[in-house]
């Protein structure tokens, strides 16, 4: 691959979303994993959760809001047919974009290990709608 073309895909959008998407079905990997008991909940939600019925109920409601994020994401892409308008999916692509930023936050300062290692993966997503939502979006519906 030339340089050039290198260059252009680092600052096409559209890449930025697939990534973003990507990296979104892994996360919604680890939250089922959660949810079934394979990972142990504890080490999640800043180790804050003190029962299973908590964790239920907390792990179902980040896959409803994942898999609705992945929804305007595809909407976005153009994958699916819009259900809404353009405004209206960049509007709550920066909604996305605050919740990330202060989960990044909120992940800092978490009591467990992996729940800091989040922070990277929530300040990527960030930078990703960022980068999304303020470069040239031709390339994008």
């Amino acid at each position: 691959m030339e340089t050039t073309e290198l260059m252009n895909l680092k600052k096409n959008p559209l890449t930025y979303l697939n990534i973003l998407m990507g990296i979104s079905l892994w996360v919604g990997l680890f939250h089922i994993l959660i949810l079934v008991r394979v990972i142990p909940f504890e080490i999640t939600w800043g180790g804050r959760l003190k029962s299973v019925e908590e964790m239920y109920v907390f792990e179902t409601l980040s896959i409803l809001i994942l898999s609705f994020f992945i929804f305007v994401l595809l909407q976005k892409g153009g994958y699916i047919g819009s259900f809404w308008g353009k405004k209206t999916i960049n509007r709550v692509l920066w909604i996305f974009f605050v919740l990330f930023v202060l989960n990044t936050v909120g992940n800092v300062f978490a009591k467990t290990e992996i729940e800091k290692l989040f922070t990277l993966i929530t300040l990527a997503n960030s930078v990703l709608i960022w980068l999304i939502l303020t470069q040239n979006t031709k390339e994008i519906p």
